[in-house]
Protein backbone atom coordinates (compact mmCIF):
# COMPACT_ATOMS: atom_id res chain seq x y z
CA UNK A 1 0.00 0.00 0.00
CA UNK A 2 1.29 3.33 -0.98
CA UNK A 3 2.63 5.45 2.29
CA UNK A 4 0.64 8.48 0.88
CA UNK A 5 -2.78 6.30 1.27
CA UNK A 6 -1.75 4.69 4.69
CA UNK A 7 -1.18 7.91 6.14
CA UNK A 8 -4.12 9.19 5.17
CA UNK A 9 -6.04 6.82 6.64
CA UNK A 10 -4.04 6.88 9.97
CA UNK A 11 -5.40 10.56 10.46
CA UNK A 12 -9.05 9.69 10.19
CA UNK A 13 -11.26 7.59 12.73
CA UNK A 14 -12.15 4.69 10.57
CA UNK A 15 -14.41 2.84 13.89
CA UNK A 16 -16.97 1.29 12.28
CA UNK A 17 -16.26 2.54 8.77
CA UNK A 18 -16.05 0.35 5.60
CA UNK A 19 -12.94 0.49 3.03
CA UNK A 20 -13.13 -1.39 -0.07
CA UNK A 21 -9.37 -1.28 -1.35
CA UNK A 22 -8.95 -1.51 -5.18
CA UNK A 23 -5.51 -0.89 -7.34
CA UNK A 24 -4.56 -1.28 -11.08
CA UNK A 25 -1.23 -3.72 -11.26
CA UNK A 26 0.58 -5.35 -13.36
CA UNK A 27 1.72 -8.44 -11.82
CA UNK A 28 0.97 -8.17 -8.34
CA UNK A 29 -2.54 -7.75 -7.81
CA UNK A 30 -3.53 -6.60 -4.30
CA UNK A 31 -0.79 -7.88 -2.70
CA UNK A 32 -0.68 -7.92 0.95
CA UNK A 33 -3.14 -4.54 1.24
CA UNK A 34 -6.42 -6.16 2.33
CA UNK A 35 -4.30 -7.91 5.84
CA UNK A 36 -2.15 -5.11 6.22
CA UNK A 37 -5.55 -2.75 6.01
CA UNK A 38 -6.97 -5.47 8.89
CA UNK A 39 -3.98 -5.30 10.88
CA UNK A 40 -3.71 -1.94 10.82
CA UNK A 41 -7.19 -0.76 11.22
CA UNK A 42 -8.85 -3.26 13.36
CA UNK A 43 -12.02 -1.30 14.21
CA UNK A 44 -12.59 -0.46 10.40
CA UNK A 45 -14.76 -3.38 8.42
CA UNK A 46 -12.36 -4.05 4.97
CA UNK A 47 -14.28 -5.94 2.74
CA UNK A 48 -12.39 -7.87 0.01
CA UNK A 49 -10.60 -5.63 -2.36
CA UNK A 50 -10.11 -5.28 -6.39
CA UNK A 51 -7.18 -5.88 -8.35
CA UNK A 52 -7.27 -5.14 -11.82
CA UNK A 53 -4.23 -5.59 -14.49
CA UNK A 54 -3.69 -2.32 -15.86
CA UNK A 55 -3.75 -3.70 -18.84
CA UNK A 56 -7.14 -4.66 -19.08
CA UNK A 57 -8.39 -1.06 -17.31
CA UNK A 58 -10.48 -0.24 -20.08
CA UNK A 59 -12.72 -3.11 -20.16
CA UNK A 60 -12.90 -3.41 -16.54
CA UNK A 61 -16.65 -0.78 -15.87
CA UNK A 62 -18.41 -4.12 -15.82
CA UNK A 63 -16.24 -5.64 -12.70
CA UNK A 64 -15.90 -2.85 -11.26
CA UNK A 65 -20.00 -2.28 -10.92
CA UNK A 66 -20.11 -5.76 -9.92
CA UNK A 67 -17.83 -4.96 -7.15
CA UNK A 68 -18.92 -1.80 -6.15
CA UNK A 69 -22.51 -3.54 -5.73
CA UNK A 70 -20.74 -6.29 -3.30
CA UNK A 71 -21.60 -6.14 -0.18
Amino acid sequence: MPMAVLTFLESIDLTGKVIKPFCTHEGSGMGNSEFDLKNEFPTAIIKKGLAIRGSNVNNADDLIKQWIGED
